[in-house]
């Protein structure tokens, strides 16, 4: 896929409320909720498969995942992250880190598109299975933000595509 959004779900299902992404990328995946041109997809702990697939060219990227941003649990950060924020990271080819596996994208021949975070502040990352009753409620304001996000990439993107008319002579 040439250009449009790929939104990536990253976290671990049996780390508790690191199933945040996977969770709100499970809940966006419903047929029509959005906008043409984009992918959803749940990475888990993928990390280079989230890498490869961004060599497909994608004009933006989501990412959802558990967010440790300091706030009480349950709460939401949304965040514009740049090649510069991710620092060098160490290179792992099996690793699971996204923040490594971005860093190092141009290593495969890739770059990072315009990205953003939907994060959420976990209550519990321990051993288990099943979000925290704090992250669990915030699922659904994560899925509508996502989808605005979503829209707002996808018009910026149909607008960059449109040209302007060549003006004519009277």
């Amino acid at each position: 896929m040439a250009g449009g959004v790929l939104v990536a779900g990253i976290g671990n299902l049996f780390l508790r409320d690191d199933g945040f992404g996977p969770e709100v990328v499970r809940r966006l995946a419903t047929p029509g909720g959005l906008p043409p041109r984009v992918r959803v997809t749940d990475y888990g702990i993928r990390g280079m498969h989230l890498a490869y697939d961004l060599l497909d060219g994608y004009d933006a990227l989501v990412l959802v995942d558990a967010y440790p941003g300091g706030g009480p649990p349950g709460e939401l950060t949304l965040l514009e992250i740049g090649a510069e924020d991710l620092g060098t990271g160490e290179f792992d080819a099996h690793g699971m880190n996204p923040v490594s596996v971005l860093a190092n994208l141009d290593k495969i021949g890739g770059s990072l598109p315009v990205t953003h975070l939907v994060g959420c502040t976990p209550a519990d990352v321990d051993e288990g299975i099943g979000l925290s009753e704090a992250v669990s409620s915030a699922v659904p304001a994560a899925v509508d933000a996502v989808r605005a996000l979503v829209r707002r990439l996808a018009s910026a993107e149909r607008a960059e595509t449109v040209l302007p008319a060549e003006p004519r002579s009277p």
